[in-house]
């Protein structure tokens, strides 16, 4: 999630539906302008026992970050503590249990992409070998108990720490004990953007299944392959899901904001401070009856903090953002936007993906979410075959598009190498998961601690 770094006093109050779909309406860019954002993050461990680190214990989280500064990073605080970095690759920032997340820069092509993200394995390795510490690309904590965690001092956390209980039963599982993979996209205008939309929305549960990566819970094996995906439908279900709505007649920005004001607040941020306003009504605020700020209303940074607090499988902002992936290693960080990249920024590979997916009605495509955090690859598409079928598909889409692209390297190599992970994937039917669950019944006889070999 972002991180606020000052109050929103000189902001615009909000008083028309037209600032309402501003930050959208913003996002619109020719075809030339669009980028490419990925977002990835990593479970942080001490090399000596395979704790988590606290945030300010000597070699802590606090340390990582401060360490992080030699490389040019200026550091966020809130509350006197450092709890972001921002530089030339984006914004380094913390996940409740100190999960560690590059948000990476807004970048023109996938070999940039990955460039950055090999930038950012490098300095973090660096200083965590001097640190003692090392990071995993899972999708949840293998071992962890949700009581064995640290808390990280945000604001928002807290707020969200003590609300989460309230709305589901999984929801401090998700904050403390997952990690994730997700792409920002663009989109040309609303239409492209509904098109978009639809498309990767419908697709979501493919993604899930080639990046299945959670497949044990406090050292055992949980009877999935995307444990992290299944947290997600007991989360808190006004602002996470498939969305029906938007694959109904009349859907774009207008709708998108109706949704959102329908979406229970968090927080406001004011002064500094983030002030508990969980549950509350955004529809509310706009009218001045916010209880917590009795005859304010919203600014315009107020509305983008509240876009930011919906969790659906594929969230629009001022980009579209693609939220169905575990956490992986380098490989699948560059793969997961290679895989979304080529299927939705050519218009030949998006009329052919949305062709795959237009006819599925919305109860096929909840049975598929609900089903590929247990079957990934094994379940049964619309279509009749299974999701691995479906994946030789839609990776051959993925291909044309990135192809189409044609954007090359200094080698002279276009972006289609990055998808050859999810090629050899989908060609064994095998998804991550699959294979930790092999090692963990083969190999490694049982014993956890053996997935920490799999650290970056």
């Amino acid at each position: 999630m972002s991180t606020r770094e000052a109050s929103t006093a000189d902001d615009p109050v909000i008083e028309s539906l037209d600032q309402l779909v501003l930050p959208m309406v913003k996002g619109e860019k020719p075809p030339e302008d669009w980028r490419i954002g990925t977002e990835h993050e990593k479970l942080v461990f001490k090399t000596s026992d395979h704790r988590a680190p606290s945030y300010d214990e000597p070699c802590g989280i606090r340390d990582l970050l401060k360490g992080l500064e030699k490389f040019g990073w200026s550091p966020v605080e809130e509350g006197g503590n450092v709890i972001a970095l921002k530089g030339e690759d984006g914004a380094v920032s913390l996940e409740p249990a100190g999960q560690l997340e590059l948000s990476g820069a807004p970048l023109e092509n996938l070999h940039q992409t990955c460039a950055e993200t090999g930038r950012h394995l490098a300095q973090v390795k660096e200083i965590g070998e001097k640190c003692g510490v090392g990071y995993l690309g899972l999708g949840m904590w293998p071992d962890k108990t949700r009581e064995a965690l640290p808390i990280m001092p945000k604001g928002r956390y807290d707020i969200m720490l003590r609300h989460m209980p309230r709305v589901g039963t999984m929801g401090l599982d998700m904050m403390l004990r997952t990690c994730t993979i997700q792409v920002n996209l663009d989109y040309q205008s609303e239409a492209d953007m509904v098109k978009k939309f639809r498309t990767s929305l419908a697709l979501q549960p493919l993604a899930t299944a080639l990046f299945a990566n959670s497949p044990f819970t406090e050292g055992k094996p949980n009877g999935f392959l995307s444990y992290r995906s299944h947290i997600w439908s007991d989360t808190d279900p006004a602002r996470t899901g498939m969305l029906p709505f938007v694959f109904e007649d009349g859907f774009g920005y207008g709708r998108w904001a109706e949704y959102m004001l329908d979406v229970p607040m968090y927080f406001v941020f004011r002064d500094g401070k983030y002030i508990d306003a969980a549950g509350l009504s955004f529809r509310d605020f706009l009218d001045g009856k916010l209880s917590v700020l009795p005859g304010e209303r919203p600014t315009q940074s107020d509305w983008w903090d509240h876009l930011s607090t919906a969790f659906p499988e594929v969230r629009l902002k001022s980009f579209l953002e693609m939220r169905g992936a575990d956490g992986g290693p380098w490989s699948r960080i560059c793969a997961l936007p290679a895989f979304w990249v080529g299927l939705l920024y050519d218009q030949g590979a998006l009329d052919a993906a949305w062709d795959l997916v237009k006819g599925w009605s919305m109860e096929e495509r909840e049975r598929l979410r609900n089903e590929v955090p247990r079957l990934a690859l094994a379940t049964k598409s619309p279509d009749g075959g299974t999701l691995q079928d479906l994946g030789r598909e839609v990776l051959k889409i993925a291909h044309a598009g990135l192809k189409a692209r044609a954007r090359l390297n200094a080698a002279g190599d276009n972006e289609t190498g990055y998808l050859e992970t999810l090629d050899e994937i989908v060609a064994s039917g095998k998804v991550p998961a699959q294979r930790l669950l092999d090692a963990y019944h083969g190999e490694w006889n049982g014993d956890i601690t053996r997935v920490y070999e799999q650290q970056f």
